[in-house]
């Protein structure tokens, strides 16, 4: 069955609070903004920055509380106190995209979380699974 990939959980608004250029790579996060998001360490997730509009891609790993630190190469992207939005991924089957839990995590200035909403995909479109026209060769 064929499989999609669909944004799980955002961290929205975060202010990075440290980058490291000299570190092996990845994207240091505080556990309890993870666990809010949903985000496991290892985890790929996409860095969007507000200020730059720079787009990173690596994976998540857990440090202190608030703590959001670009590590590696990203570091000369983002900087401490610019904004970035945190979007972790997954891939599943249509089924169940239709019914995963979508997390959007609010902090204020400091990280601390203010707020979480969660929805599923079914109940952000109010369709249930598209219907998959069948076309044959030659027949678009």
């Amino acid at each position: 069955m064929p499989t999609i990939t669909i944004c799980t959980g955002k961290l929205h608004r975060v202010n990075v609070t440290g980058a490291k250029l000299d570190y092996v790579g990845s994207i240091t996060i505080g556990p309890e903004l993870m666990q809010a998001a949903g985000i496991i360490a290892g985890q790929l997730v996409h860095i969007n920055g507000l200020e730059t509009g720079h787009h990173w891609e690596t994976y998540a790993v857990s440090g202190k509380k608030g703590e959001i630190c670009l590590n590696g190469p990203p570091a000369r992207l983002f900087q401490p106190g610019d904004r970035v939005i945190i979007l972790s991924l997954a891939q599943c089957t249509m089924d169940e995209a239709i019914e995963a839990e979508h997390r959007v995590v609010y902090v204020d200035g400091r990280n601390n979380i203010t707020g979480v909403d969660i929805q599923k995909a079914k109940d952000l479109t109010g369709h249930k699974k598209p219907k998959v026209k069948q076309v044959s060769a030659g027949n678009p």
